[in-house]
């Protein structure tokens, strides 16, 4: 199967796609289409977050579970809706922790393109997910890719700061090298969870510190 995605992303993940595992995941979505099912996001944006950030761009990664499943949520980015849906419960209480951790106001939309632009990779474990049913393709191989995706930034970049929110993400600690990069752990934004250690973590300030700490450019969290 011909991946379109971004050269660098391409380059660096060739082993991956050309594996026998990656091969079946086109199969199985195309078995679910012609069987009527509804798969999100559109498939023009199944690898959204790998061309809005290329490879040399990453500084930060957020890892989700997987895809919004309701109609016209998912734009391939994690936790991100399109300028004209709703914002969704766990975006919500991501811009009230941006409120009190530096001030910013509440957005008017959920697009969080212009993060991705600036190199905060928003990266879901499964890249699809059937309509009204969360959690559906993560068995299909999407979870050895992305985990694949993970170990390759933490192997070939450094200073990059993970953002891991919630049990799931953090069980992706063991992808990661930290002695060369900086891990930020906390509960998931979710409502039935943000207030168990999110909502007061100040996970953007301390991105940004380090970012500066490291002579890098640190992250417009405006959206």
């Amino acid at each position: 199967m011909e991946v379109k995605i971004d050269p660098q992303w391409k380059k660096v993940l060739q082993k991956e796609f050309s594996a026998n595992y990656f091969q079946q995941i086109p199969h199985h979505l195309r078995t679910e289409k012609s069987q009527g099912k509804i798969i999100y996001p559109p498939g023009s944006q199944i690898f959204n977050a790998f061309d809005t950030t290329p490879f040399d761009k990453v500084k930060v990664v957020i890892l989700g579970q997987d895809p919004y499943h309701g109609p016209g949520q998912a734009n391939g980015l994690c936790f991100s809706v399109k300028k004209n849906i709703r914002i969704p419960p766990s975006l919500i209480n991501i811009f009230k922790e941006l409120k009190d951790d530096i001030g910013l106001s509440m957005p008017s939309h959920g697009d969080l393109t212009h993060w991705a632009q600036q190199g905060v990779f928003l990266l879901n474990a499964s890249l699809t997910v059937r309509a009204g049913e969360p959690m559906s393709h993560a068995q299909i191989g999407w979870a050895q890719f992305t985990d694949a995706v993970i170990r390759t930034i933490s192997m070939q970049k450094e200073n990059i700061v993970f953002l891991l929110w919630g049990r799931f993400a953090q069980n992706k600690i063991t992808l990661i090298d930290t002695t060369k990069h900086f891990v930020l752990q906390a509960a998931h934004p979710s409502p039935l969870s943000a207030h168990n250690g999110f909502l007061g973590c100040r996970h953007f300030s301390k991105t940004n510190e380090y970012l500066v700490g490291h002579k890098i450019e640190p992250i417009d969290w405006t959206i």
